[in-house]
């Protein structure tokens, strides 16, 4: 089959549907999509709250309780215990397919009806402000992890401890101000950093200790900018910066930034990969459009994962052993051939259009399901009528598609509609890959909701807070802080500030939320480009480098989420390696 171009049905751009893409739907038994990857990628996204936690009631008893869902949504919600308890059925809620009008508009009605849990964690402990979680002890606001221990402020990540704002991190211990890191201890304000230890400042950095302010640098000890020194008197220059100051961070961070702009960049950070495009992509192979990933195989349109995951389109996080997964969003753990489907774990399979089911096979159109087999709206059928009642369910979705308000159709073979989230826009992980005003979001046909604002009394400004960390007192562990970016309310807690007295870290201006947005600037935007290597041979960094004559341009070329307009200076994988490892 040919490659088609076909027009979004959502923002009008066209996009291609290549031979391999129609081979995949064929496999999959689904019609190839009416919606762009960018419009796919964000109405999963829609329906997925990474790292906000609101204050709601419990549907069941009136009490308030730490909710992934707002008090607004229209949504039902059950304290976590109760939920996985055997005091309810959610079965209790089936109901007959009525073949009179559209099955997603009946799916949205048991979806509103059956309740869902205020939290999604398990094993935790002391670890009450955290969600999308698992096995945390003493954790606080981290999100999206799990096997962690005295961490805060932490967002995508496993196996950290005593821990602070990091984000897309693993196998972490005395860590801050991280963005993808891997098995590093004592480094801090870098990224892209692999096996290091007391590093700061750094970025792409793999086997290095003792480094200050590097970029590129490999099985290196001992450098300032990428300056060898000897043991004494690298520890004797580092004394020049004092880096427990609030002011002189902000001059490291500017020299740092000359440094960056003038070393070379691979066209995408990963490593050990096989045709492979997108960004954040590791130990894997045939993989396109595809972001912060690891293992990978047989993957297209589909983003944050632990390993591993096969031959699968369009699925948005978890992953973790699944395979033959399609518009699917927060599904994994050995999940096998589920399509359409949000908050499926572990171990379901053989399931569609279905929401936070668990340990479940041949699900079509269920809600809330635990441990269930051959089940239409959380009505149970034998497996006879099931799979009868599901092709005719197929075959009436195709005749009779549910049309939104915008009339954007949805026939068999497209996810949930946006406004079936309970989220917002701004309340979903979807604001912060895709960045929207109110106004463009509403005027993509996205639901928004302004915050219900929270009067805290604040009683110091961030601006007051001393430079140094050394003359910081105890008493701003008491202090309601105004954080000097978006103005809210944030603390510093007791064991923040022992933390930072230890490592001679200035106490933060901007609250959590800010810090973290601050991070995911250094991720390149969702998008690639197509570019060529701007190596031009040898230089005096690399005098072996021979894979094109002297003064020539390097004739690879590449797709990279570094746009053509971007500073940095990209090279493809063979020059890149040749200049810095």
């Amino acid at each position: 089959m040919n490659a088609e171009i076909k027009t979004c049905q959502n923002c009008k751009a066209s996009f291609t549907i290549e031979p391999e893409d129609f081979d995949f739907y064929a496999k999959m038994k689904v019609p190839p999509p009416t919606f762009c990857p960018e419009c796919r990628a964000i109405r999963r996204m829609m329906f997925w709250n990474q790292s906000n936690l609101y204050r709601a009631k419990d549907t069941r008893t009136g009490k308030e309780i730490f909710s992934t869902y707002p008090e607004q949504s229209k949504i039902k919600i059950y304290d976590h215990d109760h939920w996985w308890s055997d005091a309810w059925d959610p079965m209790e809620y089936g109901r007959p397919v009525d073949f009179s009008r559209p099955f997603l508009e009946q799916l949205q009605e048991l979806n509103l009806a059956v309740p869902v849990p205020n939290k999604s964690v398990r094993g935790m402990i002391n670890s009450e402000y955290c969600n999308q979680a698992s096995y945390q002890k003493d954790c606080y606001l981290c999100f999206n992890g799990g096997n962690s221990e005295n961490c805060l402020y932490c967002i995508g990540f496993q196996r950290l401890k005593d821990t602070m704002d990091v984000c897309a991190a693993f196998n972490l211990e005395l860590c801050y101000e991280i963005y993808q890191g891997e098995n590093c201890s004592q480094c801090f304000f870098s990224s892209d950093v692999i096996n290091c230890r007391d590093v700061w400042f750094s970025r792409d950095c793999i086997d290095c200790s003792d480094c200050f302010g590097c970029v590129n640098l490999r099985h290196k000890k001992y450098c300032i900018f990428n300056v060898q020194y000897d043991k004494e008197n690298y520890q004797k220059k580092l004394k020049e910066f004092d880096k427990g100051s609030y002011r002189a961070l902000a001059n490291i961070k500017e020299t740092f930034a000359k440094l960056y702009y003038t070393a070379p960049h691979k066209y995408i950070h990963g490593i050990q990969n096989a045709n492979v495009s997108g960004d954040y992509v590791y130990h894997s192979k045939n993989a396109h459009d595809v972001f912060e990933a690891d293992g990978l195989e047989n993957v297209r349109y589909s983003e944050n994962f632990a390993p591993t995951v096969k031959d699968s389109y369009d699925y948005t996080n978890w992953g973790e052993n699944s395979e033959l997964v399609y518009e699917s969003v927060s599904c994994g753990d050995n999940c096998r051939n589920i399509k359409f489907c949000f908050d499926c774990w572990p171990a379901v399979e053989d399931t569609e259009y279905s929401l936070g089911c668990h340990s479940s096979s041949d699900l079509f159109g269920c809600v809330g399901l635990s441990k269930k087999k051959y089940c239409i709206l959380n009505v149970a059928y034998s497996k006879e009528e099931y799979f009868a009642l599901r092709e005719k369910i197929i075959k009436q979705m195709k005749e009779m598609p549910y049309v939104d308000a915008g009339g954007r159709i949805y026939s068999y073979g497209e996810f949930l509609p946006s406004q079936f989230s309970p989220l917002a826009y701004n309340e979903t992980i979807a604001i912060d890959y895709y960045p929207k005003t109110k106004t463009e979001a509403e005027a993509a046909g996205y639901v928004w909701r302004d915050p219900d604002p929270r009067e805290y009394k604040t009683t110091m400004n961030a601006s007051d807070i001393p430079d140094h960390i050394k003359d910081v007192q105890d008493g701003i562990t008491k202090e309601i802080i105004q954080c000097s970016h978006c103005g809210k309310a944030y603390r510093i807690l007791d064991q923040e500030l022992l933390f930072y007295r230890r490592f001679a870290i200035p106490a933060p201006r901007h609250c959590h939320q800010c810090r973290y947005l601050r991070r995911l600037v250094i991720r390149n935007p969702r998008k690639l480009y197509d570019r060529r290597c701007q190596c031009h041979g040898k230089t005096q960094a690399s005098p072996d480098h021979e894979s094109h004559p002297t003064g020539t341009q390097c004739p690879n070329k590449f797709r990279t989420s570094y746009a053509p307009d971007r500073k940095e200076i990209i090279y493809c994988e063979s020059c890149y390696n040749a200049e810095v490892a």
